[in-house]
């Protein structure tokens, strides 16, 4: 690859007129030759600029409701040609072809139009096809052609014209050519998985994801990995679009648990009151109603006093100064609600260490979407699990029915255990977790952890029972033996809410008889792997 003349002439067509006017002015004072199409061109035009039209240089003018106009020999030649190669400029100049040594385009706005739910021939008309072609024929090019698709290089760019007499290093025609590709690439995935969904096609023979670097990590969940994060460009409420008030930049780990916090604590809606999700290593260790945020907190953290140390609280509502007051008590890393009030930040500020996060808002937990998982050769797609169950859906298997207090803290145990790591077990007394066992092999292991750690706390609290006596209890999936049922008995559980399915579900359904327990199944389960 060769250092190139100095830029002489450049092609801009934009849809995110950001920057564009100083870009322009800066390229003129340098003595490139401005060449634009529709919108572009008369932005430029209004601010001063002399323009040369795409139709000028074509001898076409755009047509088809400017479907066409940049699809021309003469752009795609002076994008293409190489200048070393004597046929190539031998052809330029017979056809009376211009060098075009630098390109400057940005997309129709394709993914802002499915965001904001247009219609389907609306959001085709948003997808680009001149755009595209030529950031793709420059980046081939970039032995002799610089390319530039973000905002955010129009300075780079300018300062390394400066630095090179008005051309462009080879180094970074390189860069800018590999953003123009990654560019292009996430444009394509957007758009055919907008249209697979649109279509109705569930399983694509192709699938892509694409993503925006969002920040550069330290390392990933081990000092010895790179990580990075990356959005995709949603707009669900979360981590990844939340506004960070202070603290150290967020790790790995830290997005990962924050993310698992949010999405438990948004299954809560703040109009039945404030809840609280405290959560270790992507599992919860306690979870919580409240009649203020204050109380909430307390009797999430009175689940587990030692987990919570060190881990992230996820809270339903805003943030204020007499909770803030009350986490501080312990050694937190990330606080995430949907706001914070001024208060509840200068409490904060007393914790230099303590990442304080504001969303705007919950996560819809009903909402549609997906994840996905790398495997090794490959990667595994499923839907979000969105899963919800209400009252009336509940299906009686004992002879005990429920009653009301048991039915609302069964659905309130339901909806943790779908954020705990299977085998998943949780126990719930009075709207708060007073026991989870997360991620074992054996169910029962996971039912004898929970009542363990419910026994750990009564002694730290000084109770003189453990909180599983009189409680509920929530299996993500069925139980296959009655033993895992039968300890969550011993433990004090009066009720029990799981899938049922199982081969033996007349034995438990007996056992659960035998042992005065109420219990319903949901026909759903909530594996989380």
């Amino acid at each position: 690859m060769t250092d190139n003349a100095p830029l002489r002439r450049a092609l801009i067509s934009v849809s995110d007129k950001t920057g564009l006017i100083p870009l322009g002015q800066a390229l003129a004072e340098r003595g490139v030759e401005l060449v634009s199409t529709g919108g572009t061109a008369a932005a430029l035009r209004e601010a001063g600029l002399k323009v040369r039209d795409v139709a000028e240089l074509t001898g076409f003018p755009e047509m088809m409701d400017g479907r066409v106009k940049t699809l021309h020999p003469v752009v795609h030649g002076g994008l293409l040609a190489l200048r070393d190669n004597p046929a190539h400029t031998g052809a330029m100049d017979e056809h009376g072809i211009g060098p075009i040594d630098l390109l400057v385009v940005n997309l129709y706005p394709f993914e802002e139009t499915v965001a904001r739910g247009a219609d389907y021939d609306t959001c085709v008309e948003n997808i680009d096809i001149g755009g595209p072609a030529m950031i793709r024929a420059a980046a081939k090019n970039h032995a002799f052609v610089t390319v530039v698709v973000d905002v955010e290089d129009y300075d780079k760019l300018l300062g390394d014209m400066d630095q090179h007499q008005g051309a462009t290093c080879p180094k970074f025609r390189r860069k800018l050519a590999q953003k123009a590709y990654a560019r292009t690439a996430a444009y394509d995935a957007a758009v055919s998985t907008w249209m697979a969904d649109a279509i109705g096609v569930a399983e694509p023979r192709r699938r892509a994801f694409a993503g925006t670097l969002a920040q550069s990590l330290r390392y990933g969940e081990n000092p010895h990995q790179n990580a990075a994060f990356y959005t995709d460009g949603s707009a669900r409420p979360g981590v990844s679009t939340a506004v960070q008030h202070q603290g150290k930049e967020l790790s790995y780990n830290n997005i990962n648990d924050t993310d698992a916090a949010f999405e438990l604590v948004s299954e809560f809606d703040p109009a039945n009151g404030p809840a609280c999700a405290i959560i270790k290593h992507a599992n919860p260790s306690g979870v919580a109603r409240g009649d203020s945020l204050k109380d909430a907190y307390r009797r999430a953290f009175d689940c587990d006093r030692t987990s919570a140390f060190g881990g992230i609280v996820a809270l339903n509502s805003p943030l204020d100064a007499e909770t803030a007051e009350e986490i501080t008590n312990i050694f937190t890393e990330v606080v995430i609600a949907p706001e914070a009030d001024e208060g509840a930040r200068e409490v904060f500020a007393r914790k230099k260490n303590l990442r304080l996060l504001t969303t705007g808002g919950l996560a819809d937990p009903a909402s549609p979407g997906r994840v996905f998982r790398q495997v090794a050769g490959g990667f595994l797609v499923q839907d979000r699990d969105n899963g919800r169950i209400a009252a009336d859906a509940l299906k009686v298997v004992t002879k005990r029915a429920p009653d009301q207090r048991e039915l609302a803290d069964m659905l309130f145990a339901w909806s943790v255990a779908k954020h705990v790591k299977s085998n998943a077990i949780v126990y719930v007394r009075d709207g708060a977790t007073v026991g989870i066992g997360a991620g074992q092999m054996s169910r029962v292991d996971s039912c004898r952890i929970a009542a363990r750690k419910s026994q750990d706390m009564a002694g730290e609290l000084g109770l003189d029972a453990p909180l599983t006596q009189g409680s509920v209890v929530a299996s993500d999936a069925f139980f296959p033996f009655a033993d895992g049922l039968l300890t969550a008995a011993e433990a004090g559980a009066t009720a029990v809410i799981q899938p049922g399915g199982s081969m033996r579900d007349e034995e438990v359904i007996k056992a659960a008889d035998e042992a005065g327990l109420a219990m319903v199944f949901t026909s759903m389960r909530h594996f989380r792997h």
